[in-house]
């Protein structure tokens, strides 16, 4: 077994513990290791030539994620950033831990945990590819039934901002396979509402 392979293994046997399911071809399954595996899937086609580490932080950047509920947290924007820095330090901390018990070394431990904890997002460029990734996973497998839970507007801006943190690589990706028309309305709304870049 490859090395990237037995860490997916030790993602994979701790993502299957999630509570939570999700029901893939008629079969439920645990959502967090469909997630991871999807992922990895998205990563493939996307950067074929992904480092190990990015590898990996791709399929392990959701580990065990049930344990830290969005519940626990505030309602609110503040809270939800709250959360999302928390859960980037403990799928960080966790990773560095199955690593560890699978014998990778030091500084393949540290190049996950910078990736995964999203640091220098715009100038580190598998920092970037991760973020690109995840988009596009959420904009195939979860966009519509998120939609269906929010208004127009609230979705409008959430687009907007999801818009805004991919690459022009991954905005290629989606105009190739593009969402239905609704979503771009909804895209090109919010967008509009955001302030220009510098």
């Amino acid at each position: 077994m490859s090395d990237l392979a037995q860490a997916c293994a030790a993602i994979d046997a701790a993502n299957a513990r999630d509570p939570n399911q999700i029901e893939v071809d008629g079969i439920a399954w645990p959502a967090e290791l469909i997630y991871g595996r999807r992922m990895s899937v998205k990563l493939a086609a996307f950067a074929p030539a992904a480092s190990v580490p990015l590898s990996i932080a791709a399929r392990g950047q959701h580990v065990e994620r049930w344990t830290i509920p969005r519940s626990s947290y505030p309602e609110g924007r503040v809270g939800y950033l709250s959360w999302r820095k928390e859960l980037q330090r403990f799928h960080a901390r966790r990773l560095a831990e199955l690593l560890g018990e699978n014998g990778f070394d030091a500084v393949t431990i540290e190049r996950v945990g910078q990736i995964v904890r999203k640091e220098r997002l715009t100038t580190d460029a598998d920092v970037q590819a991760l973020e690109d990734v995840a988009c596009l996973v959420f904009i195939e497998h979860y966009l519509l039934p998120f939609a269906s839970a929010h208004t127009d507007d609230k979705l409008a801006g959430i687009l907007a901002k999801t818009w805004r943190k991919m690459s022009p690589k991954a905005h290629g990706a989606v105009q190739a396979s593009p969402p239905p028309q609704r979503i771009l309305d909804l895209l090109a709304a919010g967008l509009a509402r955001l302030p220009a870049k510098d």
